[in-house]
């Protein structure tokens, strides 16, 4: 195994700290969206001594049963992230997935490195390793997954496909221990899309080790039982009440080649980067602009076969071949959002190394000095305008109300996108303009529970009593066993004195989810109100029996008052 000299570390040390410059203002960006029920109300994360835990049981995921995952490690490392914060302090989450995200440029680079060798050795390699990682690293595609941390999967999955593909690579000697395959386990645990790692192995050794594709197959073999094994493990571990909340099949399946095509517009244009696109799903090929989709995935499949055939331009075909499987894991199984920002961290990294060695074949040995000035002067120029571009989607991730104007601004027929930034304007005391947000959302989600909890809300505290009930009853017929809309009717009937109706709810809402603790606490504090010292005591001791050392809970039991 060759490692890089001095010179080449300390370029790569520069480049670290380029993308390190360019997120300087990103570590004190908030929790977001799914990060509120996977971390910020997740009891489970609080105690290291539910790991175990974790790795046996989904519900662990997450305080909300339809986005209950099998996803361990993830969770794992947001309890050990909790353990050494102290709690639940953003920095420290965030600074983590930065070392991670560092991690895996480094690895990266290194990659680049020996498929550029292959190709055409040469010296300038490392400076087209050194600039293609410089660009995935600084690139504004890569802020949603940088800043949203309960998207480390992301990181986690990538950077342990890289490391296993790295592996097998550079340590050809090892390969029958296996050892290339740990870091693909580690990635498996982490987040589904790791599952495509035997086919881009696959194609590695096609275009690189010239080798025939059943003799391909065979070496591919131990991946691939690994990856079979833990989907199927995945599969099983699964809840039931886990729900996507996916678009028909069919209309999914035919609209992810334009997303495809989006997405690699998106490598040379990201101006339009929304935390939750307002895209739709196509109901035919034919239909909106699905064929030219179709185009262009054949375009890209058919110049990948095209650089194959070529030693000098296999990295192209390499780079192609890792877009398009990476994104199939996102593209054949139905997901609720046709498409997502994070979903092209993956592609990415192929992708980088496609268009910047193309870029690079265009610079030949006997150019003219001036040429090869002009080269370097685009390429700083580009890196300067991605890190800057980067730097403003990270003020972007800031808070909940910068990220969702963002939204209503980048994906203006979003309904959910059009009801979080109004929850940003409720928790702010402004009913009035929250509520002219929630009825705009209506429009493009009409049967959305989660919109019908808030429009009861709002309206409740504009004393539309009436209105207020009819949406909480909407909201419980669309979602009758859901955490948030038992809890925020209870809540509701509480202010309202009906506390027998509040009582009902909460222990309905702790019956069907035991991990969402806010009914917990907020029966406690009803149970306080009506001097029930018993009955709050009883609730109290079994929260901390199934969840050893919550603050709340032990402060009752003490007979203090917690904080409301």
């Amino acid at each position: 195994m060759r490692f890089p000299d001095r010179k080449v570390l300390l370029l790569l040390f520069a480049v670290l700290l380029l993308v390190t410059a360019t997120y300087g203002n990103h570590f004190h960006n908030g929790f977001h969206f799914d990060d509120f029920h996977t971390v910020t109300t997740n009891p489970y994360i609080r105690d290291l001594r539910n790991i175990p835990l974790i790795f046996k049981d989904a519900d662990t995921f997450s305080t909300l049963p339809a986005n209950r995952g099998w996803r361990p490690l993830v969770t794992a490392s947001l309890a050990i992230d909790y353990a050494i914060a102290k709690g639940l302090k953003p920095g420290y989450f965030q600074t983590s997935d930065f070392c991670w995200f560092l991690v895996q440029l480094c690895l990266m680079f290194a990659l680049f490195r020996h498929i550029l060798d292959f190709a055409r050795p040469s010296p300038v390699n490392r400076w087209i390793a050194l600039f293609a990682t410089a660009l995935y690293g600084v690139h504004p595609a890569m802020a949603e997954t940088v800043n949203y941390i309960i998207q480390r999967g992301d990181i986690y999955s990538t950077l342990a496909v890289i490391a296993g593909l790295l592996l097998y690579i550079r340590w050809p000697e090892r390969r029958g221990q296996g050892l290339y395959l740990f870091p693909v386990l580690v990635g498996l645990l982490s987040k589904p899309p790791a599952l495509v790692f035997p086919a881009i192995l696959f194609t590695y050794l096609l275009l690189f080790e010239d080798i025939r594709p059943m003799r391909a197959i065979a070496r591919c073999l131990p991946s691939l039982l690994l990856s079979i094994g833990m989907g199927a493990l995945s599969g099983a571990m699964t809840p039931k009440s886990y729900d996507p909340g996916a678009w028909p099949a069919h209309d999914y399946r035919i609209t992810q080649p334009l997303v495809a095509l989006r997405y690699f517009r998106s490598f040379f244009l990201p101006l339009q980067l929304s935390a939750d696109t307002d895209h739709i799903a196509e109901t035919s090929i034919f239909h909106g602009y699905a064929w030219l989709g179709v185009i262009f995935v054949i375009a890209l499949i058919a110049a990948a076969i095209y650089c194959g055939r070529k030693r000098q331009l296999r990295p192209i075909a390499f780079g192609i071949y890792w877009y398009i499987l990476a994104l199939l894991p996102t593209s054949v199984f139905p997901l609720a959002e046709i498409e997502n920002d994070h979903r092209m961290f993956f592609p990415f990294v192929g992708l980088v190394l496609a268009l910047v060695y193309a870029a690079a074949l265009l610079i030949r040995p006997e150019d003219s000095t001036a040429r090869r000035i002009g080269a370097v002067v685009a390429c700083t120029l580009i890196l300067a305008a991605a890190a800057h571009g980067t730097r403003l989607r990270n003020v972007v991730w800031l808070n909940e109300e910068s990220l969702w104007f963002d939204v209503t601004l980048k994906s203006p027929q979003n309904g959910r996108g059009l009801m979080n930034y109004g929850l940003t304007q409720m928790e702010k005391g402004d009913y009035v303009r929250a509520l002219n947000y929630f009825n705009r959302a209506v429009e493009f989600s009409p049967d959305y529970y989660v919109l019908e909890i808030n429009l009861g809300i709002a309206n409740g505290a504009l004393n539309n009593d009436a209105e207020a009930e009819r949406h909480f009853a909407r909201s419980l017929e669309l979602a009758p066993t859901d955490a948030q809309a038992l809890y925020f009717y209870a809540y509701w009937l509480r202010d309202r004195g009906r506390l027998t109706e509040a009582i009902q709810n909460l222990n309905a809402d702790i019956e069907s989810n035991p991990a969402y603790l806010d009914a917990r606490y907020l029966l406690m504090w009803i149970y306080h109100d009506m001097g029930d010292t018993a009955s709050l005591q009883r609730t109290a001791s079994d929260l901390l029996a199934q969840f050893p050392g919550d603050d709340i809970a032990q402060t009752w039991l003490a007979g203090k008052v917690p904080p409301p």
